[in-house]
């Protein structure tokens, strides 16, 4: 344990990882049925998949979904560019240390605490490698799922019970992909801590409001309940 680690420095990281595995265990777990941007697109997914059941011709469905594949792959590529920079950047740390605390607004640390702050950072981009490598093999898995759907005529019951299936495999697979893109947000609220751990508390604070506003309070997602609501009001109008 560096010598220069205080009581606000424990403080700011337990609050820093603490609020990091909370929103994900809350967004990803238990609000289901809540007005979220997330939760509305699980049903719009599912209605997709219904959609693509009906249709002969699934070149554009497959368009799309490639489409998320490769932004799956261009945040994985970018993830090992960044993780190759930071682990380059051991082998000039003092200087890199020296440059950070020449800084007028910067804390005075030692070269042990400046180290464990960069390997924080090693720690939080090896993390979001594990997500986006880990999403791209579940788009894999996804893409047999939706290769061996059935052509059309599909019966309804088996139609519902596809959707839903390959519906809840992207979905798990998206939900891998948000992770992995949730790590370059808590990237940046970790850089505050050079700067202090009062800085790490604001903006570990600031990457969950913008975070949560995004979700659940922000013009896209009403946009996009309007549209849920919209599919399941005409999926149960069909029914009746």
């Amino acid at each position: 344990m560096p010598p220069d680690v205080t009581t606000l420095d424990i403080i700011a990281f337990v609050w820093f990882v603490g609020s990091w595995v909370g929103f994900t265990v809350i967004q990803d777990h238990l609000l289901t049925g809540r007005n979220m941007v997330n939760q509305h697109l699980k049903i719009v997914r599912r209605h997709w998949i219904e959609r693509m059941l009906n249709r002969e011709n699934r070149i554009m469905d497959a368009q799309l979904f490639g489409h998320t594949m490769h932004s799956c792959t261009f945040f994985a590529s970018t993830n090992m560019l960044v993780l190759a920079g930071l682990i380059g950047s051991f082998g000039a740390a003092e200087r890199a240390q020296q440059v950070v605390s020449d800084l007028s607004f910067t804390v005075q640390t030692s070269h042990q605490m400046f180290e464990m702050k960069m390997l924080l950072m090693v720690a939080i981009f090896t993390f979001g490698f594990f997500k986006f490598t880990w999403a791209l093999r579940q788009y894999n898995y996804c893409c047999a799922l939706i290769g061996s759907a059935p052509m059309p005529p599909v019966p309804d019951d088996d139609r519902k019970a596809i959707s839903q299936a390959i519906g809840e495999a992207l979905t798990l697979a998206i939900t891998a992909l948000n992770g992995g893109m949730r790590a370059y947000y808590f990237a940046l609220a970790a850089l505050a801590w050079i700067i202090g751990p009062l800085f790490l508390i604001a903006a570990t604070s600031g990457v969950i409001l913008v975070l949560t506003r995004r979700q659940a309070f922000s013009a896209t997602e009403k946009v996009i309940r309007v549209q849920t609501q919209w599919l399941e009001r005409n999926d149960s109008s069909k029914a009746k």
